[in-house]
């Protein structure tokens, strides 16, 4: 893992209201208790949203979820953090990006809501038609599948968020498939 990579407080800060969300304090507590104490630490102390965390944190973090809530279909559990934390930080810090009934309109700033996300790399938006849209991340580091399934679930959310229906992120092109590159196919209704 790069000592570099990085992500904001604010992926983290979801990811412990997504928990808390599912169980209350004693569910966080066990997920945090299948980290390490070094780990443990910032998750249990005043996280700032605008501050950069390591990318490797975050990705235990997100497989002491999985573990925890899902071990029999992990999968799922990454798409449905990616989903929730579209929904605290596009109801939040982020809402100015949302413009109901224009999905585009979302989608033209990915290449800085990547920004506020990660350290490394960028994601670019390409429109494909009226209902559909590419974005491609070039230059991230560390990818691992399950954070590409938050990021699917994110842009789910995302889209459905500004006004989106029947909404399908497809991920044929995948880096920690062995990929240059991350491509997420986005359509909806």
């Amino acid at each position: 893992m790069s000592s570099a990579a990085q992500v904001k407080g604010t992926i983290l800060a979801a990811r412990l209201a997504f928990i808390r969300a599912r169980g209350g304090d004693a569910l966080l507590e066990s997920v945090l208790k299948r980290l390490s104490l070094e780990d443990q630490k910032p998750l249990r102390g005043m996280l700032l949203v605008t501050s950069s965390y390591p990318l490797s944190l975050n990705l235990r973090l997100d497989a002491a979820i999985a573990s925890e809530l899902s071990p029999s279909d992990p999968d799922r559990v990454f798409r449905d953090m990616g989903r929730a934390s579209a929904e605290v930080n596009l109801s939040g810090p982020q809402r100015l990006f949302v413009k109901m009934g224009d999905p585009h309109h979302l989608l033209s700033f990915t290449e800085a809501i990547y920004g506020y996300y990660y350290s490394a790399g960028k994601r670019t938006y390409l429109k494909t038609g009226p209902q559909s849209a590419v974005l491609t991340t070039e230059g991230a580091q560390d990818v691992t599948p399950a954070d590409c399934l938050t990021v699917s679930g994110w842009y789910e959310r995302a889209l459905e968020l500004s006004g989106a229906g029947e909404v399908r992120v497809e991920h044929p092109v995948c880096k920690a498939r062995g990929a240059s590159r991350c491509e997420y196919h986005c359509s909806w209704q």
